[in-house]
């Protein structure tokens, strides 16, 4: 009788039910079928499974009411470990952003900078993309042969001697005239001849 009366409390219940809550249980009864029918002595759950009592969990507010397998405890450890799971998928690592600068290129930088100590990070960051090798000038810079400050700079002795052949030498000089006011010349000579010709 007291079993009569209980499946008649259960039909009753159902009835009051949801289409959506009856299809939810139908599913959490049929999958833990489908577990014990299993060919093995102790039924194991696939991460499969517990992904599916997880999602259960959250979306079937009386889904404890048709778990026979295991204890509720159990499906809300499955669904906190998913949780962390997911997360750290989330916050993994991603290879975006600038690429990673071979020894070849560096090497590169620091020989072509040693061999032309005037030039600066500007001259071989537009030399590096005449090859193909695009840079950033701040990157060059970085990887650029250090030397002491007064080092690269040209002293005037150097810079006379390199280009002593193309000056010219200027001077101005006062040419009293009669009847005419004072006029400025300036001859112009060229280093090594005595010729020279006034403006």
């Amino acid at each position: 009788m007291v079993i009569w009366l209980s499946l008649i409390l259960r039909l009753a219940a159902a009835s009051l039910k949801s289409r959506r809550s009856v299809l939810l249980e139908n599913l959490a009864l049929r999958h833990q079928l489908l577990v014990l029918n299993r060919r093995s002595k102790r039924p194991r759950l696939t991460p499969l499974d517990r992904a599916l009592w997880a999602w259960l969990s959250q979306t079937w507010r009386a889904w404890r009411t048709s778990l026979r397998m295991v204890q509720p405890n159990t499906v809300v450890r499955w669904h906190r470990a998913g949780f962390r799971l997911f997360w750290r998928w989330k916050s993994r690592p991603r290879r975006v952003g600038r690429q990673a600068i071979t020894s070849d290129i560096i090497n590169l930088i620091r020989e072509m900078s040693g061999a032309n100590p005037l030039w600066g990070a500007p001259r071989i960051h537009g030399e590096l993309l005449k090859l193909g090798i695009t840079l950033a000038q701040r990157t060059v810079a970085k990887y650029m042969v250090r030397r002491s400050p007064c080092s690269p700079n040209q002293k005037w002795r150097t810079f006379l001697r390199n280009h002593l052949g193309q000056m010219v030498s200027v001077d101005f000089l006062a040419v009293p005239r009669p009847w005419v006011w004072r006029k400025s010349e300036s001859p112009l000579a060229h280093p090594g001849s005595p010729r020279t010709s006034s403006g």
